[in-house]
């Protein structure tokens, strides 16, 4: 005579509508029954991907972001008619133009945010490299302390009033680190691969300095990635494609996106840095090189190109819903 067991499972939840797939979600990986479409379904781990903004109002490259893609700054830069002293704000679909810098520049470096920012050296008209250092409070610009050492192509990281400026080129490739305490630069530790054309994210004691390149004027891209822990710079997990002139987003040294950039051309590939290593994640709608970027790594923004466009892009996240196929 034959027995059975009988086996007890886990109650699955009814709902009439599936989870909405925005982004941050409490019920990532939960299963439920949805009533309305008869299928059993979850929310799968969330994805980022690019989609179009509204564009620049000055087609442009060589210039520098702070913000996000709801609200954001884009600083200067390079037009065919030569450096820009131009500042574009961002409401989140379309970009006006408000107050000039007080001096025209390209390859600045940046941090801080939309409402405060500062605009650190660069290539101003009269000379190659720039000490200029300029003050956004959301309204005007203001000259303030001069860096140490003229660079242009540097990195920037922090805020208005704590910052780095990472490495840059004057006239080779550079080391040097300077830190910004709201009125004054100081000289710090040095980055272990001399570099300019890089990306920068992260606070004044917290930052990444990553790709790069150090061989001008045939420019080679690099993959190292150097983390800065408020002492010194160490050598950690590399990018996976070289590339200098690249964009970069976040106010974190263990979470951040890295794209664009030069390899052979201008390219379109993202990664995500997760503290340890770099994915590849989903690429640029546009190649781009020398462009702008800010935000998270899950809320970007990058507008221009070295080419001259006004296209921008905004990274976001959503969930995937999932339908479970048992037949």
């Amino acid at each position: 005579m034959a027995t059975y067991k009988v086996t007890k499972g886990t109650p699955v939840a009814f709902r009439d509508s599936a989870y909405s797939t925005a982004y941050p979600s409490g019920h990532e990986g939960e299963l439920f029954y949805n009533s309305s479409s008869g299928a059993f379904q979850f929310l799968g781990l969330a994805a980022g991907a690019w989609s179009s903004g509204g564009n620049l109002n000055v087609g442009k490259g060589y210039t520098a972001m702070e913000g996000d893609s709801t609200a954001a700054i884009c600083i200067a830069g390079y037009s065919p008619g030569g450096n820009l002293a131009t500042t574009e704000s961002y409401n989140g679909s379309s970009w006006t133009e408000v107050n000039d810098l007080n001096v025209a520049r390209a390859v600045i470096a940046s941090a801080g945010t939309y409402a405060a920012a500062i605009a650190m050296g660069g290539n101003p008209p009269a000379s190659g490299y720039s000490v200029l250092n300029e003050q956004w409070n959301g309204t005007n610009w203001t000259e303030v302390g001069d860096l140490n050492v003229a660079r242009y192509a540097a990195g920037g990281a922090g805020t208005s009033t704590a910052a780095l400026f990472i490495t840059g080129r004057n006239p080779i490739a550079n080391t040097a680190v300077e830190s910004w305490n709201g009125s004054s630069w100081t000289e710090i530790a040095d980055i272990n691969t001399g570099r300019y054309a890089i990306g920068a994210t992260g606070t004044q004691t917290a930052a990444i300095a990553m790709g790069g390149t150090a061989i001008p004027p045939q420019a080679t891209g690099l993959v190292n990635n150097e983390l800065w822990n408020g002492n010194s710079w160490t050598e950690v997990g590399d990018l996976n494609t070289a590339r200098y002139a690249v964009g970069s987003s976040s106010s974190s040294s263990t979470d951040a996106l890295v794209f664009g950039g030069y390899v052979t051309s201008p390219s379109s590939v993202t990664e995500a840095w997760n503290g340890t290593s770099w994915t590849e994640v989903n690429d640029l709608a546009t190649a781009r090189n020398f462009a702008a970027g800010a935000g998270t790594a899950s809320d970007s923004i990058v507008a221009g190109n070295s080419a001259d466009t006004n296209a921008t892009e905004e990274w976001s996240f959503a969930h995937a819903l999932k339908t479970i196929d048992v037949s």
